[in-house]
């Protein structure tokens, strides 16, 4: 049997030394080494999109990888890609790292300086694992899905530009055109989708975060389920209790739902915290919604660069929402694009309090009228960004007919005048 690798190691030299010995390993067909955790996750992405026997059969990961730390990836590699036997590469052979290593899903651990024999045994212990659980994959007693669903992140550049509002209606968008959505209220301190979706629910994130392993039972006791058909996972009533979800925590309650569900949306809140700020690292897309005045434009700036020095994000990946738009503003959406060095979405959402005001006082933001200007932008960048699907027979040219006529928008890489105008034309 031929035993593909692939490496994720950050450190030259260890690279080097990692390539060498793979070269001499019988019957091994190691891959190019990959220096983070962002280029392996995406890697493994792309790769079970496009077979389930495309996925190597063995993952090395070094213990100096970064930004994400080693045991913290392999749990993440081990919840998404269930069939791939990981082995850690480190030099504390000590009890306690061994048991931690195993307890975050690795099948093995190698020691530095590297032995040729060690190395050979823990990839071939790892290799014949993840050959069984393939076959057991494959016999149809459970199903696979490749890298999981979709994880949106919304963030707001400052408090009250409508967050929560944009976070809302992205996951009905999806929900309505038939996918299964989570929504996690990750304002831990001050999130209000409880109070936005009329919900009253005495479990939260916190319930997760105390929770050493995720197990689909334990998920469904802490989820909501909203009569929209959406996952709610609230943050905590007592706001100082956001302490406890940390970064480690976010990782594997985010990781356990896009193993679940097929789209996963995200709201970040304002305010930066690890928790938060893993779940912007973990996402396929994230949007940060600013309204074109300079306060919150400064904002969107100071939270792209602080990503970008954290390495937690680069601006160039991140997609910028402008709400409260109106023509008249002196701040234009390709002068916002400018600024931030981010792509800003080709639909920009409306200045029109009037058709949210009734909706937001009574707390039933999921019955705001299909016919709402704001709406229909909202949900034309649920189609941008990609997490609308048409239904059987639809043809796929970025309108879905969803929630009695409300539109999804046309999905593209850059916002575009055109495409700004086809929003306007709502109005």
């Amino acid at each position: 049997m031929t035993i593909r690798i692939l490496p994720a190691v950050g450190d030259i030299d260890a690279a080097r030394s990692v390539t060498t010995l793979l070269s001499q390993l019988p019957d091994a067909e190691p891959a190019t080494p990959v220096g983070d955790s962002t280029q392996l996750i995406d890697t493994l992405a792309r790769l079970a999109g496009e077979a389930f026997d495309e996925l190597p059969e063995v993952v090395l990961v070094h213990e100096r990888i970064g930004p994400v730390p080693a045991l913290e990836l392999i749990r993440e590699v081990s919840l998404r890609f269930p069939a791939v036997g990981v082995v850690l590469i480190t030099t504390d052979a000590s009890p306690a790292l061994f048991a931690d290593a195993m307890d975050s899903g690795a099948r093995g651990l190698v020691t530095l300086p590297l032995s040729y024999e060690e190395l050979v045994n823990r990839i071939q212990a790892a290799a014949q694992w993840a050959s069984g659980v393939r076959r057991h994959l494959s016999s149809g007693h459970e199903d696979f899905t490749g890298p999981g669903g979709m994880v949106v992140t919304v963030t707001g550049a400052k408090g009250g530009v409508g967050c929560t509002l944009v976070a809302v209606q992205l996951a009905l968008a999806a929900q309505a055109s038939g996918q299964t959505v989570a929504l996690v209220d990750m304002d831990l301190q001050t999130g209000d989708i409880a109070s936005y979706l009329d919900v009253q629910f005495r479990r939260s994130i916190v319930d997760l975060a105390l929770v050493s392993e995720i197990s689909p039972r334990v998920l469904t006791d802490a989820v909501f389920s909203h009569s929209t058909g959406l996952a709610l996972l609230l943050a905590p009533g007592e706001g100082e209790r956001g302490e406890e979800v940390s970064d480690r925590s976010a990782r594997q309650i985010v990781s356990a739902l896009r193993s679940r569900y097929e789209v996963v949306v995200v709201d970040g809140g304002s305010q930066m915290n690890g928790a938060n700020a893993a779940a912007v690292e973990m996402a396929d897309v994230a949007v940060l919604v600013t309204t074109p005045d300079v306060i919150a434009v400064r904002g969107a700036k100071r939270i792209v660069r602080m990503w970008d020095r954290l390495q937690i994000r680069k601006a160039e990946e991140t997609l910028t929402v402008v709400n409260r738009y109106t023509r008249s503003t002196e701040i234009q959406p390709p002068l916002i694009q400018k600024i931030t060095g981010t792509r800003v979405a080709g639909v920009a959402v409306p200045a029109n309090f009037k058709e949210l005001q009734g909706v937001v006082d009574a707390g039933r933001l999921h019955e705001l009228d299909a016919k709402s200007t704001v709406k229909q932008a909202l949900w034309g960048l649920a189609g941008e960004i990609g997490i609308v699907k048409p239904r059987p027979g639809e043809k796929k040219n970025g309108k879905v007919r969803n929630d009695r006529g409300s539109i999804g928008g046309p999905r593209g890489r850059r916002g575009t005048d055109a495409g700004r105008g086809r929003t306007e034309g709502t109005r």
